[in-house]
């Protein structure tokens, strides 16, 4: 028998650490989380990609009372790129998070299975490893590929 250890290197960063560009995404993160629909769990996430072509998508979580038919701001924003730039390659992805009084969250946070194996996706279609930062109030948490956050992944291909 053999045991398996798994670590997901995460680089901590203060925003005034990263680069401009990353700046300019966890802003955008930042900004269209006020646009989340999120009645129920009082918790607003945005998300900016940054596609290969320069251009950044955003997306807010959708929440919908007929539970659990809402989807998460990695997935709007990431079903959109897709949609309407299929050969833009994700690049990096920025994701922050604000309870309802409007107050960002201390720590990041990361996002849920789903959107990890969504994500995922995209990066074994593309080939190209989507950098993730995951915004805090405090720090970033800066990971080199979606697939560090999902190790062990379910592929069919």
């Amino acid at each position: 028998m053999k045991q398996l250890n798994i670590t997901t290197p995460v680089l901590i960063a203060k925003y005034e650490e990263v680069p401009a560009v990353e700046r300019q995404l966890i802003d955008e993160a930042r900004r269209i989380s006020a646009q989340a629909y999120a009645p129920y769990s009082n918790f607003s996430v945005g998300a900016a990609i940054l596609l290969s072509s320069g251009k950044i998508v955003t997306g807010a979580n959708q929440e919908n009372v007929a539970y659990p038919s809402g989807t998460c701001a990695e997935r709007v924003a990431a079903f959109y790129a897709h949609a309407h730039f299929p050969d833009d390659k994700f690049v990096t992805i920025a994701i922050a998070a604000f309870h309802s009084d409007g107050e960002e969250l201390s720590q990041p946070i990361s996002p849920c299975g789903n959107c990890r194996q969504a994500l995922l996706e995209y990066e074994n279609l593309f080939n190209s490893k989507i950098k993730v930062l995951l915004v805090g109030k405090e720090y970033i948490h800066i990971i080199s590929s979606i697939s560090d956050l999902l190790p062990l992944s379910f592929s069919h291909l």
